[in-house]
């Protein structure tokens, strides 16, 4: 496919973030999707193929946001396509269950041990607000560990030194969160298991849960420390408390089993997002039979949710889901294409001087404009978003498509070939000489 060249200016972009503007707060349905911090009008899609988007001026980009993750088998891939057409020709949405939604939820437990019963849900943060319930619900107890620079989506008692579009914007909470709505939200250092050990002793029999992004991708990529997520699991077993594993960014991605296979942890309750929906709005929380009992109609856990479970989006998940079981080596193939990416991104930095750093892991990567070797919040903090947007704009010219923010994801497909990959890196190099 050959790539049509961009333009500074894209007429009909410009015109419908014009006309956005006074319909949508900002233009945009999330913050996340703005490009203020580069100072440039985001290019409103019209279509993607495999790994590439169109803008609605007919301009092409290599995309490397795939949706915020959940693409990784590339855009309109023809086996979810199909089944997405199948199941809206029996209807769009009934409010009453499916052998679809059951289908999909029995796939997912018989496969990941972490996950034994599921309940589907509209989105990450849906599911990640629902499953910090269902730990108080279970514990009996209140307060909550996260950690700084983590993001488990939009609700009021996690948005705590939150990342993705709150570090982008700089802002260290949310107008509208009553102080009450976080007092039982305790923050952590990532990669720091002493910070967490401290909470726990200063309160004792306190704490419900422990929430983490077991691999950080909202304050760009930040990898875990050998030891730390397994210091996690002894520290909740050892206070009774319960781990959670946001795997909204790394469920199905790193490993079909995510980062609780990746890394041989099992936590006691998960979280996802819309890759198990082929890239519907969707999510799920899953976790142990006895826990999962707690909600409601079995429990005193309410959650409820008119369209989870959607007949159309479990369609699409349960196709897409499939493909990933069945193909597993895909996962090294996906592994491979990282290493060639992102590994040379490094060398090329290395190779002419510069200090900046390339944190990632599988399929997933980021590069930090920073002299720090970046391990948590603190550390991503320090990244030049001047020199970023310099480098957004470059990249942008050469038809690469990226996410607005220094500390956002690049994420790959399977669609990405290899020589999409050196494309890529002929523009990585061009920008490395002239931002």
């Amino acid at each position: 496919m050959e790539r049509k060249m961009t333009t500074e200016h894209t007429t009909r972009s410009d015109a419908l973030m014009e006309r956005a503007r006074k319909y949508i707060p900002g233009g945009v349905n999330s913050p996340v999707r703005s490009w203020y911090n580069v100072g440039m009008t985001p290019r409103f899609i019209r279509s993607g193929k495999g790994p590439y988007l169109i803008d609605a001026d007919g301009n092409e980009y290599i995309d490397y946001i795939c949706s915020w993750g959940p693409m990784i088998l590339g855009h309109g891939e023809e086996t979810i396509r199909e089944a997405v057409i199948a199941a809206a020709e029996r209807g769009l949405s009934f409010g009453a269950p499916t052998e679809t939604e059951v289908e999909i939820a029995q796939f997912m437990s018989e496969r990941i041990p972490s996950a034994e019963v599921l309940r589907m849900v509209n989105s990450g943060t849906e599911a990640v607000m629902s499953a910090i319930r269902l730990a108080r619900g279970f514990t009996g107890r209140n307060k909550i560990i996260k950690f700084a620079g983590n993001y488990h989506g939009h609700s009021d008692c996690l948005l705590v030194e939150a990342g993705s579009g709150l570090l982008t914007a700089g802002i260290p909470g949310s107008a509208g969160v009553p102080e009450g709505c976080t007092a039982d939200t305790l923050s952590a250092e990532y990669n720091n298991a002493e910070s967490v050990e401290k909470l726990f002793d200063a309160n004792p029999g306190q704490i419900a849960a422990v929430i983490v992004e077991p691999v950080a991708a909202n304050m760009g990529v930040v990898l875990p420390g050998e030891g730390f997520l397994q210091k996690l699991r002894t520290l909740c077993t050892r206070n009774q408390a319960l781990l959670i594993f946001d795997e909204v960014i790394t469920g199905f991605r790193l490993a079909f089993g995510g980062a609780a296979e990746y890394f041989g942890i099992t936590p006691d309750l998960v979280t996802y997002g819309k890759i198990i929906g082929g890239g519907m709005p969707v999510g799920a929380y899953g976790g142990r039979r006895e826990i999962m009992e707690m909600v409601s109609p079995l429990g005193p856990v309410y959650q409820a949710g008119t369209l989870s479970g959607n007949p159309v989006a479990m369609a699409a998940g349960l196709a897409q889901l499939r493909l990933l079981y069945d193909h597993k080596e895909d996962y090294a193939l996906l592994a491979e294409k990282g290493e060639k990416l992102y590994g040379e991104m490094d060398r090329i930095i290395k190779e002419k001087g510069l200090p900046w750093q390339v944190n990632h892991i599988g399929s997933l990567g980021c590069i930090f404009f920073t002299g720090k070797a970046v391990t948590d919040y603190r550390t991503a903090k320090t990244s030049d978003t001047e020199i970023f947007a310099r480098y957004f704009r470059c990249m942008l010219e050469h038809g690469i498509h990226l996410a607005p923010s220094q500390f956002e994801a690049m994420f790959l497909s399977l669609s990405h070939t290899g020589e999409i990959l050196e494309k890529t890196l002929a523009a990585f190099k061009d920008a490395m000489e002239n931002i």
